[in-house]
């Protein structure tokens, strides 16, 4: 299992933390998020890594290096147009080749037997990839996944409006009292990912979104499974919640 994180952003909401350092650069408990992320993967196994780099890559490619200080082998390469989530991975295609791989963004932070918890989920079956998720009673919040019975995924709604919400209530997918899974932003996926990130159109958001592309791989039949978060999941959003995090 390689894994891919995704690091290119400024993280604009950041303000003045992120003049001069990447976003995933920003320490949690005096180590950068991205190193917290790195520890994570290996002790799961992993190690062998792809960082997408933007944002003043050279922060992060002179930190990590080759990774021989952590006993792994990291490579990188530089997303030069952020144009969307759906095109950034595509940057470690050649990386890939044909292996499986962890994608993560690289300012989500989880405990580490998160990721071992994932491994072990989607070697349990013939899955094309996985998808983690938060649980919560309110729909609004961000992209909704809707699974089956198996707990694999049968739609995807990225960020819903009322009237979507309203019509997955009429289609039956939203019943009163379910709960509402919510895309956590960590995935596995086999290579065939690339066969539909590289058909992807621009949404109206003008950007090439991965989800898109996960859509893409359900529509065509393929089977990707889901796998509940159990305890810490931060989105290091803000600076507030940065904050929140040096006194855990």
């Amino acid at each position: 299992m390689k894994a891919v994180i995704l690091a290119a952003g400024k993280g604009t909401r950041m303000g003045e933390l992120t003049n001069e350092l990447p976003k995933p650069m920003l320490r949690v408990q005096g180590k950068p998020i991205l190193e917290h992320i790195l520890e994570g993967l290996k002790s799961a196994g992993v190690s062998e890594f792809f960082i997408v780099t933007g944002f003043r890559a050279e922060v992060i490619e002179n930190y990590f290096g080759d990774g021989a200080k952590w006993g792994v082998r990291v490579q990188y390469g530089r997303q030069l147009v952020q144009d969307g989530t759906g095109k950034a991975p595509e940057v470690a295609k050649g990386f890939i080749g044909q292996d499986d791989f962890v994608l993560t963004y690289g300012d989500i932070l989880v405990k580490p037997e998160t990721y071992q918890q994932m491994i072990a989920r989607y070697q349990s079956g013939k899955f094309s990839g996985l998808l983690t998720c938060t649980a919560s009673q309110d729909v609004t919040k961000g992209g909704i996944l809707l699974f089956d019975r198996e707990f694999c995924l049968e739609k995807l709604v990225e960020k819903p409006s009322a009237e979507q919400i309203a019509q997955l209530r009429r289609e039956g997918y939203l019943k009163p009292g379910d709960t509402a899974w919510y895309n956590a932003g960590i995935y596995i996926f086999k290579s065939v990912i690339f066969d539909f990130t590289a058909k992807l159109e621009k949404s109206p958001r003008g950007e090439y979104e991965l989800t898109d592309a996960i859509t893409g791989l359900v529509q065509a039949g393929h089977r990707l499974c889901g796998l509940e978060i159990q305890g810490r999941w931060v989105d290091v959003r803000d600076p507030e919640v940065l904050a929140s995090l040096q006194g855990e």
